[in-house]
C-alpha cells in the first residue's frame, strides 16, 4: 500500500494531509508552516510516505529544498491545474484544499513545477531590486513633474535620470515653498539613483563574468539584462526537450480554441515568466529598429512588419529570440547571422 502526504501551504501554517493508494483519507492535521515540523510529523507516521505534494507558491521553493534535505520525495504541482481540481469541492477551507491536492498527487494528474536553483533565485532577486528602485526613481520624478506644474513650471518632456535633480533644483530654489516641499523629495530620488546605478553596475559585471551570458549577447538586440533575465528564468536547459517549446513556456505562442466546427486562434497565451516576455519583446524591438547590422532573422522580421504589422512582428521574433538563445545554450555556439533563419 502506498500513501500519499498533501500539503496546503499558507504563510504561517498549513494543512496536511494523508491518503493512501485507494483514496482513504488517514490522517489530517494542521501544522506551522516550518520544514522542521512537517518533516517530524511525517517521520511519526506509521508507514513510509510515496511522496509529498503541493501547489506551487511563494514558500514552495523552501519547502521543496528543506523536505527534499530530509530524504522525502516532493513534488511541487503548477498552481493553475490543483485550482482547476479544487474548484469542484463545494466549500473551500484550507483542510480540504489538503484533501483535494493529495488525491490529485494520488491520481498522478498534475504537472510537476521546476524547482529553481538558489542561484537562479539569486539572479532574479538583483534584477527585481534594480527594476523596482528604477520604478521608484521614475514615480519620484513623474511626482516632482507633477507638483511643478500647479505653480507654472514645465519641465522638457524628455530628461535623463542624471541630469534631473540638475534641472529642477536651480527651478525651485527661487521659491521657499517649493523648496519645503520639493527638496526631501529630490533627496530621496538621488539615494534611490544611486542605489540603481550599483546595482545596474552589479547586473552587467554578473553578466560579463558569465560564459552562458557572453555567448547570448553576441545576438543582436540581447544585452545583460535580457541574457541574465533568461538564463535565470530558463535555470536548467535540459528540461526543455526542444526548443521551440521555449517560446510556448513563456507565452509567446497563440492561444487556440477548437471545438467541433470552431478553430479560432487568438492572441498570445501571456503564460509564464511575464518578465522575460517583456525582456525578449524589448530586445526584439530593439534587433529590429535600433540595430544596424543586417541578419536574417532581422530581414525575416521586417518582412514580417510590412505584412502583419508591427507588434505582431515583434512578438514573433522574442518568440524566435527564445528558441535561438535555448539552443545557442545547449549547442555551446554562437550567433551566426547567416544560418539563423532555416534553424531558429
Amino acid at each position: 500500500m502506498e500513501y500519499f502526504a498533501g500539503i496546503d501551504v499558507s504563510l504561517r501554517s498549513c494543512a496536511l494531509c494523508i491518503v493512501d493508494s485507494k483514496g482513504k483519507v488517514l490522517l489530517e492535521r494542521e501544522l506551522p508552516c516550518e520544514v522542521s515540523h512537517i518533516a517530524e510529523y511525517l517521520g511519526t507516521f506509521p508507514h513510509p510516505i510515496e511522496r509529498v505534494g503541493f501547489e506551487a507558491g511563494t514558500m514552495s521553493q523552501h519547502l521543496f529544498h528543506g523536505l527534499k534535505a530530509e530524504g522525502f520525495d516532493v513534488v511541487c504541482m503548477e498552481a493553475r491545474q490543483v485550482n482547476a481540481a479544487l474548484s469542484a469541492m463545494r466549500n473551500k477551507t484550507d483542510k480540504n484544499d489538503a484533501r483535494g491536492i493529495a488525491q490529485v498527487l494520488r491520481t498522478g494528474w498534475f504537472s510537476p513545477v521546476h524547482m529553481k536553483s538558489r542561484e537562479a533565485h539569486g539572479v532574479r532577486a538583483l534584477l527585481s531590486t534594480r527594476k523596482a528602485l528604477l520604478k521608484k526613481t521614475m514615480d519620484l520624478a513623474n511626482e516632482v513633474r507633477g507638483l511643478l506644474k500647479i505653480f507654472g513650471i514645465r519641465l522638457p518632456m524628455t530628461v535623463k535620470h542624471g541630469s534631473f535633480d540638475g534641472v529642477v533644483r536651480p527651478l525651485i530654489e527661487m521659491d521657499e515653498v517649493l523648496t519645503h516641499a520639493l527638496v526631501p523629495l529630490l533627496d530621496a530620488r538621488v539615494v534611490l539613483y544611486q542605489h540603481f546605478l550599483e546595482l545596474d553596475r552589479r547586473v552587467k559585471r554578473a553578466a560579463s563574468h558569465d560564459e552562458v551570458c557572453m555567448r547570448m549577447m553576441t545576438v543582436p538586440g540581447v544585452g545583460p539584462i535580457a541574457s541574465l533575465t533568461f538564463k535565470a528564468a530558463v535555470d536548467d536547459p535540459t528540461r526543455f526537450k526542444r526548443s521551440r517549446t521555449v517560446g510556448a513556456h513563456f507565452g509567446l505562442t497563440p492561444r487556440r480554441y477548437q471545438s467541433g466546427e470552431h478553430d479560432n486562434p487568438g492572441r498570445i497565451s501571456k503564460a509564464g515568466d511575464r518578465d522575460v516576455r517583456a525582456t525578449l519583446y524589448a530586445a526584439a524591438n530593439a534587433l529590429l529598429m535600433r540595430t544596424m547590422a543586417g541578419s536574417q532573422i532581422k530581414s525575416w522580421g521586417m518582412r514580417l512588419m510590412r505584412t502583419k504589422g508591427r507588434r505582431r512582428a515583434v512578438v514573433a521574433v522574442a518568440r524566435k529570440l527564445a528558441v535561438l538563445l535555448h539552443r545557442m545554450w545547449i549547442d555551446g555556439t554562437e550567433f551566426r547571422q547567416d544560418q539563423v533563419g532555416g534553424k531558429a
